[in-house]
C-alpha cells in the first residue's frame, strides 16, 4: 500500500515504515504528524484519484529529527565590473517516519466526521448563495441610479452645446454686417 501526498508544496510518494525528508515543518521531534492533502492511494491494486483530494484518507508520521541539507555555493559575477559575491546555503529539513496509510474503509470515525463537515459545508453554501444574490440586487440597484445620472448629464451638456451654438450663430451675423458696413 502506498500513497501520493502533498505536502510543503510538492508531491511525495510514501508507504508505510518509510522515510522522508520534508521541508522544515512546524513539529518538533517525537510528535506525531499527520497529511490530510492525500492526491492517490494504492491498495492491492486498487487505486483511488482525488479531485483534488482523496476524501477521508489520511497518511500519519513521526517527527525523527530536523536538519540541514547539503551546503551549496550561491556565486553572483558581473565580468569587467569587479562585482563578485559568494554565498553559501543549507536547507532546513523534517525527517519523518512514515506510521500508518488509513483510508476511509478502515475508521467509521472518518465517515462520521466526513458527512459532519458535508453538512457544515452545506449550511455554508446556503449562506454564502443567500449573501451573493443580497449583493447582487444591492448592485443593480447602484448600476440603475448610476445610469439615471448619466442620462440626466448627457441631457444638460445637450442644452449647453446648443446655447454654444446659437451664441457663436449670432457672432458670426454680427461680424458678416460689420464687414459689409465697412464695404460700403
Amino acid at each position: 500500500m502506498y500513497a501520493i501526498i502533498e505536502s510543503c508544496g510538492r508531491q511525495y510518494k510514501v508507504e508505510k515504515g518509510e522515510v522522508v525528508f520534508f521541508e522544515k515543518l512546524n513539529a518538533e521531534e517525537g510528535k506525531k504528524v499527520t497529511f490530510d492533502n492525500v492526491v492517490l492511494v494504492s491498495d492491492n491494486g486498487k487505486i483511488q484519484v482525488g479531485n483534488p483530494y482523496v476524501k477521508g484518507v489520511k497518511v500519519e508520521g513521526k517527527v525523527v529529527a530536523h536538519g540541514k541539507g547539503k551546503k551549496i555555493i550561491v556565486f553572483k559575477m558581473k565580468p569587467k565590473k569587479n562585482y563578485r559575491r559568494k554565498q553559501g546555503h543549507r536547507q532546513p529539513y523534517t525527517k519523518v517516519e512514515i506510521t500508518a496509510i488509513s483510508t476511509g474503509a478502515n475508521s467509521s470515525k472518518t465517515k462520521a466526521d466526513s458527512t459532519a463537515k458535508a453538512t457544515t459545508k452545506a449550511e455554508e453554501a446556503k449562506k454564502a448563495t443567500a449573501t451573493k444574490k443580497s449583493t447582487t440586487t444591492k448592485k443593480a440597484t447602484e448600476t440603475k441610479t448610476t445610469t439615471t445620472k448619466k442620462t440626466t448629464a448627457k441631457k444638460t451638456t445637450a442644452t449647453k452645446t446648443e446655447a454654444k451654438k446659437t451664441t457663436t450663430t449670432k457672432k458670426t451675423t454680427a461680424k458678416a454686417g460689420t464687414t459689409k458696413k465697412e464695404t460700403k
